[in-house]
């Protein structure tokens, strides 16, 4: 690696002097990461900025928060924000409505929108993007990917020399803990869920979480913003995490790897005069050397790569109120710092693409079947039917013969040929249970 960003903010943002001009700031949404924006903007904000108002469903959390200044004006009513004279919203409820309306309204009012909102920025981001332009205002989102790690402004800005043409890496915590610890503890994943909950690293219902579906909608930032590529979420293929078992970590590490829920996006130029997007979240085999191998807990860890200055490494917390607080008050002062005609960000196009997840990629395929002479040659059949070579064949010992796991995997191929090969495989009567298919990423 030519380059490593771990657990910096290098961009302008941070270390130039703070602006001059008084810049007024309300929080909209005062649960973890609002509370947290407020503690920095009264207790240690770059000078400049002021906290003004607060706005939130109920006035009830007003009476938890007595350390906040007293000239902070408390509202449950989003209209009377809109109707003041404050420079800069931060939108911290989630969720698309009624957060869409809200954000609309603020540029609309000329205020511009500070938001880690990813759901509204991967599905509704062109639109909203293109108002504030019209405005003549501002909505940064840098806390939208990867919480406190500064991705969006070292794609946008960091990296804007070079042409990016890969976007990897681990962007869902639960998902990692969650995945270390049957790794670790050989539990099943029914058992680790309910003690992530239990601990509160998962919610109670997870499925945005362990099927994908919040990393998807990081992904789709991440594609926009880096590689210049509109791409709706839900043209992003997502698997679960929840087909995985302690088994096919043993597998793996005989393998020299381990499993994560990997994030992933590429530009595919190999028909001549064209170009689309490669994109998944799926669980996937990476090497032990590999620094996805290494992310715990609640790190994220983002890959980029380009054409001219090669792999760039951005980690750090992706979550949690503090680390979040610190990306939203960053774009807060860049946002200032443009009001006095700093630019804030570069041009950011993006091309519509057509959208897939055939990559080409080793492949690790896990079997659980009754045992008999013969599974072997008929799969290897079918391999050879779908233009397929194995690479190896790996059988623990110590199985049960009416429930044997073990172990294919493949020379590099496209996925669709594998997803063909599954469709057959799926018929025959001696599997326990339906073969699980990883990528293997070298």
């Amino acid at each position: 690696m030519n380059q490593s960003l771990m657990n910096s903010r290098f961009d302008s943002r941070a270390s130039v002097e703070a602006p001059a001009k008084l810049c007024k700031v309300a929080i909209v949404g005062f649960g973890t990461v609002g509370s947290s924006v407020a503690r920095i903007l009264t207790q240690g904000a770059p000078a400049g900025l002021r906290l003004t108002h607060v706005c939130n469903r109920t006035l009830a959390r007003k009476q938890q928060a007595d350390w906040l200044p007293k000239d902070v004006k408390w509202t449950e009513d989003i209209n009377e924000v809109l109707a003041s004279d404050v420079d800069v919203i931060v939108e911290v409820i989630g969720g698309l409505s009624p957060a869409e309306e809200w954000v609309r309204g603020a540029l609309n009012a000329g205020k511009s929108v500070v938001t880690a909102n990813k759901q509204l920025i991967a599905h509704r981001g062109p639109e909203l993007i293109a108002l504030a332009r019209k405005q003549k205002r501002h909505l940064a989102f840098g806390a939208s990917v990867a919480g406190g790690v500064p991705v969006i402004s070292g794609l946008q800005e960091g990296l804007a020399g070079d042409e990016l043409f890969r976007i990897y890496g681990i962007l869902n915590g639960t998902c990692n803990y969650i995945l270390s610890q049957i790794e670790s503890a050989g539990v099943p994943f029914s058992t680790t869920l309910a003690e992530a909950q239990r601990l509160g690293f998962a919610e109670a219902d997870p499925t945005d979480d362990v099927d994908g579906f919040d990393a998807r909608a990081k992904l789709a930032i991440l594609a926009r913003v880096g590689l210049r590529s509109q791409a709706h979420p839900n043209e992003i293929l997502c698997r679960s995490i929840s087909t995985i078992e302690a088994v096919d970590f043993e597998y793996a590490k005989q393998l020299g790897c381990t499993i994560r829920q990997i994030s992933w996006a590429e530009l595919d130029n190999s028909e001549e005069g064209s170009s689309h997007l490669l994109a998944s979240v799926q669980p996937a085999l990476v090497g032990l050397s590999s620094p996805l191998a290494r992310v715990q807990g609640a790190q994220n860890l983002v890959m980029s790569t380009g054409r001219f200055g090669g792999e760039t490494v951005f980690g750090g917390h992706g979550a949690g109120g503090n680390p979040t607080a610190v990306a939203i008050v960053s774009d807060i002062v860049g946002i200032a710092k443009a009001q006095q005609g700093t630019p804030l960000e570069f041009e950011n196009s993006a091309t519509p693409r057509s959208v897939s997840a055939d990559f080409t990629t080793r492949h690790y395929l896990r079997f659980t079947v009754k045992d008999r002479p013969g599974i072997i040659a008929t799969l290897a059949s079918i391999f050879s039917e779908c233009g397929i070579n194995i690479d190896s064949v790996l059988q623990k010992p110590g199985y049960l013969k009416s429930s044997l796991p073990f172990v294919i995997t493949l020379e590099a191929c496209k996925t669709s040929l594998v997803e063909k090969a599954r469709t057959q495989i799926a018929e025959l009567d001696f599997l326990v249970q339906p073969c699980l298919s990883l990528p293997i990423l070298d």
